[in-house]
């Protein structure tokens, strides 16, 4: 593995990621649900959607339309923005934890996979593993670039953030997963036909 270019994959992916939605709605899943599972679905969404980037390269824009894949992740943002909104006036009691930390997994995994795939991080690991000639290293360094962004915005949200009233915080989050939905949801119609 050439560590020049994990190096360099590290780097950019690390740059370009900071302060990005994914790390927004990283902070939000852990302030929402148990920093574990959701540091596991983020880190496991990370690991399909590098190994896709490398693995399948170009040929992933053949096999999912931009549209469908925009339209599916503006509306599953959507959906996560009305049940945070809803869970903001409730009486904060907790959910068992078998069914807490189910639901952190799969909310964070689906969430970042449907929101990353197709990105401009996911095209720049393309990118850098066409033109570096050593997928392992772009997707080790790309892979470790992602969790370094991402643990920093679940460490945020699972400990500054917590300190926040819970209902300023679910109808803080429930609003960003609605810009996002609605953003993504606009970017599919305005693309091209």
């Amino acid at each position: 593995m050439d560590p020049t270019l994990a190096l360099s994959s590290f780097a950019l992916i690390f740059a370009a990621e900071m302060g990005d939605k994914t790390q927004l709605m990283a902070m939000a899943l852990a302030h929402r649900y148990p920093v574990r599972p959701v540091l596991a679905g983020v880190f496991a969404a990370f690991a399909v959607l590098n190994a896709l980037a490398v693995l399948a390269g170009a040929a992933l824009d053949r096999l999912l339309p931009e549209r469908a894949v925009l339209t599916a992740a503006g509306l599953l943002f959507l959906v996560f923005a009305w049940r945070t909104w809803r869970e903001a006036g409730g009486d904060g009691a907790e959910r068992p934890a078998g069914t807490a930390a189910r639901s952190a997994f799969l909310a964070s995994f689906g969430l970042i996979l449907l929101a990353e795939l197709g990105d401009k991080t996911q095209l720049a690991m393309v990118a850098l593993a066409a033109g570096g000639g050593d997928p392992a290293a772009v997707f080790t360094g790309g892979t470790l670039a992602l969790w370094a962004v991402s643990g920093l915005g679940i460490a945020v949200g699972g400990t500054l953030l917590r300190r926040l009233p819970p209902g300023w915080m679910h109808r803080g989050a429930a609003a960003l997963f609605a810009v996002f939905g609605l953003a993504a949801l606009a970017r599919a119609w305005l693309l091209p036909a």
